[in-house]
């Protein structure tokens, strides 16, 4: 790909889009507002973006390893959710013109400053997009193009408000504060540690965010039977974070912290997880012979050159399966959880009670799926699926 920090000006590109959008100047009747100004809202396939959009604009390096660029990867390529234009912030212009086709659908961007026109945000985006692409399919995942023009006289103002950095997340602060620390003592000789980062910019591809929500399946101190389910540990990770910061707060490192009494069970509940993770296939074909798991909508499977890995013991898979599918199901050996002098502990050991249902386990998610329109988002929220597999591991573990 050419250096598009020395694209040659004018430049002018035309591309198709999804669809577009003037948004009108609610200045233009003010003497002292900014009348110059116009705003231009683009949905745009990934695949049909330029290639030269020039980049000398951009006040940011596009680091691609840095972990902001694989989540934004990991979200471009997550096909099992088409909604990457929705997650992502998009990509912002400055242009000296637009004009739009309404016979072709064809948006025209030209750039005749370098100094003003071009990637003024979204830089680690639209480098991610050209970089993985070519993995996708036509119309699988968009982007939001927002293009201003007008805006030369105030770009610098507009460049730093647009970049000005994220404030420090909770679990950054959390994790200045040493409130990890029941994790990261109970999980320290665990191969996955070395991957899992705690704050931003850390290097790691396991969120701590991740770690948070899955312990939160095996909270019974706010989950503790059958009426109430951790449906948000899918939905609602930032409830998950902000959840387990109340409780830190609350009781300290104490033996009243539920995230203390889990420490006996928390190995077994990431390993409970890969196991899921890696047999869903096996599990499927129990119930379903004839059955391809891996044409069922959100399933992955592997493309040529790509090796599936679980998530945490990072061994070979041949399907990779939506968290829909993963969290409800994990999330049912709740049912297996009790206290005892003061700790969490099993009732029935947790694999040999997955060996037994994990086909039906399976089968009840898949079935849940299909009802809901093939929607695996929509399965992993649905607390009927939840509570219908947690009463199959009850039933199970009373055999």
């Amino acid at each position: 790909m050419a250096d598009n920090n020395t694209a040659n000006f004018p430049v002018t590109l035309t591309f198709p889009t999804q669809s577009f959008r003037r948004i009108p100047n609610p200045y233009t009747k003010l003497e002292n507002g900014n009348r110059e100004a116009n705003m231009y809202m683009a949905i745009c396939d990934v695949k049909s973006i330029p290639d030269s959009i020039p980049m000398g604009t951009n006040p940011r390096e596009q680091n691609l390893n840095t972990n902001v660029a694989k989540k934004i990867k990991a979200s471009l390529l997550n096909t099992s959710a088409l909604d990457f234009y929705l997650l992502n912030r998009g990509i912002l212009l400055s242009a000296k013109e637009v004009s739009f086709n309404n016979y072709s659908n064809e948006l025209t961007i030209v750039f005749s400053d370098p100094e003003v026109h071009g990637n003024v945000d979204g830089g680690h985006t639209y480098r991610t997009i050209l970089k993985y692409r070519d993995s996708l399919d036509p119309e699988q995942q968009f982007v939001k193009i927002e293009i201003l023009t007008g805006v030369e006289d105030i770009f610098q103002s507009l460049a730093a408000a647009r970049n000005t950095s994220v404030q420090v997340q909770d679990k950054s602060i959390a994790e200045l504060e040493g409130r990890f620390d029941i994790i990261k003592n109970v999980l320290k000789d665990q191969p996955y540690m070395a991957r899992v980062f705690f704050k931003e910019n850390d290097s790691g591809d396991i969120d701590v965010a991740d770690l948070l929500s899955i312990l939160m399946m095996f909270n019974i101190k706010r989950f503790p039977d059958r009426e109430t389910f951790p449906t948000i540990s899918y939905s609602g990770k930032k409830k998950c974070i902000d959840l387990y910061i109340q409780d830190h707060k609350e009781f300290g490192e104490s033996e009243q912290n539920p995230y203390v009494k889990m420490k006996n069970i928390m190995p077994d509940i990431f390993k409970l997880y890969d196991t899921i993770e890696k047999n869903m296939n096996n599990y499927y074909r129990a119930k379903n012979p004839g059955g391809r798991y891996g044409a069922i909508k959100g399933v992955v499977i592997p493309r040529q050159g790509v090796e599936l890995k679980s998530k945490f013991m990072f061994e070979s898979m041949d399907v990779q399966s939506p968290n829909g599918f993963i969290y409800p199901i994990l999330g049912a050996f709740r049912a297996l959880v009790t206290e005892k002098d003061g700790l969490y502990t099993w009732k029935k050991n947790p694999f040999a009670v997955l060996d037994k249902v994990g086909p039906e386990l399976v089968e009840s998610t898949v079935s849940m799926s299909r009802s809901l329109g093939n929607n695996p988002q929509s399965t992993g929220k649905d607390s009927n699926l939840w509570k219908t597999l947690y009463m199959t591991v009850a039933m199970a573990a009373m055999d």
